[in-house]
C-alpha cells in the first residue's frame, strides 16, 4: 500500500525483555485422569460447625471454600457475619465478588457510591472497585454468603488486594452465631 509504513516487530530478546512472562509456566506432572480421581477423593459437603469464624472483632468471617484447601478451582466462597453497627476495612482487589445477603440490612460505598442491601438482595463488587461494608442496624446482625472468582485470578498470577482503611479494632463485644441446629 503506498503511503503506509510498516513497522518490523521486534522480538522481545532483541529489546533487551527477554524476561517478560505473562503468564506464568505450568510445570511439573498433570494428569486429567489423577486430578479427577483427586478431587473426587474430596468432601463435597462441608460442615459448617467444623469451619472456624475468624478476624473480628466486628466482622466475622468463615471460609468454607478457600483455593489452599483444593476443592474448588475456581471458586472462593465464605460466609460473613457483621455485628450490630458494624463495618468492614476499605479496600479493592482485582477480582469480582457477589455477596448474597441472608439477613439483616446496611449499605456498601463502592467508589464512592452509597448502595443499599437487605436480606434477599444480591451485592456485586466489580473488578477493581474500592468498597466497603456497613451494617446499618444498631440491633441486629447481618449476614451474607460472599463468592468470589480469586482463585482463578490467583492461577494467573493477577491477584492484588490493598487495604485502604482498615479493620475497625474498637470490640462491640459480639460473637458471631452458632449455624441452626435442626
Amino acid at each position: 500500500m503506498q503511503g503506509q509504513v510498516t513497522k518490523t516487530r521486534v522480538p522481545y530478546a532483541q529489546e533487551g525483555r527477554s524476561d517478560r512472562v505473562f503468564l506464568r509456566g505450568i510445570t511439573g506432572e498433570y494428569s486429567l485422569k489423577d486430578e479427577l480421581k483427586r478431587l473426587r477423593s474430596l468432601p463435597r459437603v462441608i460442615k459448617a460447625e467444623e469451619v472456624p469464624w475468624v478476624d473480628g472483632p466486628q466482622v466475622f468471617s468463615k471460609h468454607m471454600v478457600v483455593p489452599e484447601d483444593g476443592l474448588g478451582q475456581t471458586l472462593h466462597i465464605h460466609v460473613e457475619e457483621y455485628a450490630p453497627n458494624a463495618h468492614s476495612q476499605m479496600h479493592g482487589h482485582v477480582n469480582e465478588a457477589m455477596f448474597y445477603i441472608l439477613d439483616g440490612k446496611g449499605y456498601d460505598i463502592h467508589d464512592g457510591e452509597k448502595l443499599e442491601w437487605e436480606a434477599g438482595d444480591v451485592v456485586i463488587v466489580p473488578n477493581h472497585t474500592v468498597h466497603q461494608h456497613f451494617n446499618a442496624d444498631p440491633n441486629k446482625p447481618a449476614r451474607a454468603v460472599v463468592i468470589k472468582t480469586k482463585p482463578m485470578y490467583i492461577f494467573m498470577n493477577m491477584l492484588f488486594q490493598k487495604t485502604v482503611k482498615p479493620r475497625p479494632k474498637e470490640d462491640l463485644g459480639y460473637t458471631p452465631r452458632e449455624e441452626p441446629k435442626e
